[in-house]
């Protein structure tokens, strides 16, 4: 269940965020084709809005929505003993949605999320020091909400994500590959083959651009370190030290 330790293990709401997208890089590259695929994200979700989300196939799934307010999360594990399917009365447990703030006004309201099918929903502002749930009295047993099972993935460890996918494609899956994806580090042609051979850098340039993951860095002088190339901070081309590279400089320099 949603305690307060699983809370305290989630990622910041940047880090969430790039985890994400990682993870739906890498099954993107793991499977071409998209209903094979256990997580997505759409980086142009909505206004300032990204979204992603998990599904299993069998009924199993969570949605996060980020927007310029901070990150709100619903999901659904629906053999777990909080599912409305399993109560008398077919509704939601009771607290669950108590307190959702409204910096996130759509998201109970969205027909994608299926708020009616919820067994646990987290949710974090820029401004809060942690993630936040409702008053909730919890049943008996473990895991009664499903979230142990669904949120695993969220440990930000690359080995995680390597024995989910060795389990579920029934391949073997290379850890190294699986960390540049993590790292945020651009994509290459090799990196992508030591993870599917069948698939092309070029073939993944429509899931590169929904996801919104970087394609390219530059090396920005004012942060001394490499940045996606996305960032619209004003460069200029390489420096004699570092050839090829994009610096990073004000307009003003």
């Amino acid at each position: 269940m949603v305690s307060q330790k699983r809370l305290a293990t989630l990622p910041d709401i940047e880090s969430l965020k790039k985890l994400s997208q990682s993870l739906a890089m890498l099954d993107a590259i793991m499977s071409p084709e998209w209903e094979s695929r256990y997580y997505s994200f759409n980086s142009k979700w909505g206004e300032g809005e990204m979204m992603a989300s998990m599904r299993d196939g069998s009924g199993d799934e969570y949605f996060i929505l980020f927007n310029p307010r901070g990150a709100i999360m619903k999901g659904f594990a629906h053999e777990s003993s909080m599912s409305p399917y399993a109560t008398d009365s077919g509704e939601l447990w009771s607290g669950l949605l108590d307190g959702v703030p409204s910096e996130f006004p759509d998201f109970l309201s969205e027909a994608a999320f299926s708020i009616e099918n919820t067994t646990f929903c987290i949710w974090r502002k820029y401004i809060d020091a942690s993630w936040q749930i409702g008053s909730i009295d919890y049943p008996e047993g473990h895991d009664p909400d499903g979230s142990e099972d669904l949120l695993f993935i969220l440990d930000g460890q690359p080995f995680t994500y390597k024995d989910f996918a060795e389990e579920y494609y029934e391949r073997e899956v290379d850890l190294f590959a699986v960390e540049h994806i993590y790292r945020h580090k651009p994509l290459t042609a090799e990196i992508v083959a030591a993870l599917n051979a069948d698939v092309s850098l070029d073939e993944l340039k429509s899931d590169i651009e929904e996801i919104g993951y970087p394609e390219r860095v530059r090396y920005c002088v004012k942060s001394q370190a490499f940045l996606p190339i996305q960032d619209r901070t004003a460069c200029q081309f390489s420096t004699p030290h570092r050839r090829d590279a994009r610096v990073c400089a004000s307009p003003h320099r």
